[in-house]
């Protein structure tokens, strides 16, 4: 596209299904991941904040400055059960607690997501909602011994086996739950590249 060729992008994500879908989008980037640090954030911000504040955190300490003409696109993904946050499972025995209590209930996906050249920023999320069916012991062992979720927040990946089988409805976008909300970041890349 005509508003991509002054522009070089950077995708600040070791994440492959990131990578993936940003490719999906036919946006040449190079693949940048930032530093490997704990993420923090204060007690008392709401939760539904927390992505976005995460991924303007990771634009914002990137390791280096970056180039005119260069965009960085960093994004952070939390799953929010009620008011429980569900990160990534510190082993077998988390992920199968996560999968427990996902089960038969409804959960969000929200990705927040920065935009990010050498003088400009621009943050924003995307909210799913997903319903997982009653999931049995056996399905839930089943998956964890066989995909090994322990990288996924939350414990799953929606474009594997689990999602196949125990994802019964979605309310927003599928990608958003994969990651990176596709559309939302089309439409915000074109906003903001266009505005110079």
């Amino acid at each position: 596209m005509a508003l991509w060729k002054d522009h070089r992008f950077t995708l600040a994500s070791g994440s492959p299904r990131r990578r993936e879908l940003l490719k999906g989008l036919d946006i040449e980037f190079t693949v940048e991941p930032g530093k490997d640090e704990r993420e923090a954030f204060s007690e008392g911000l709401p939760h539904d904040e927390i992505p976005e504040f995460l991924a303007r955190h990771k634009s914002e300490t990137f390791h280096r400055e970056l180039e005119p003409g260069e965009v960085l696109i960093t994004a952070d993904t939390l799953v929010l059960l009620g008011s429980r946050i569900l990160g990534k499972p510190g082993g077998r025995e988390e992920a199968v607690s996560m999968l427990r209590s996902l089960s038969g209930r409804t959960h969000r996906v929200i990705t927040g997501m920065a935009l990010r050249t050498s003088d400009a920023i621009r943050t924003f999320r995307d909210v799913t909602e997903v319903d997982f069916k009653p999931l049995a012991e056996e399905e839930i062992a089943y998956y964890v011994d066989t995909c090994r979720p322990f990288d996924k927040a939350g414990a799953y990946g929606i474009q594997e086996w689990i999602g196949y089988i125990g994802v019964t409805a979605i309310r927003g976008s599928y990608f958003n739950v994969m990651g990176l909300p596709t559309e939302l970041l089309y439409r915000e890349l074109c906003d903001f590249l266009s505005r110079g």
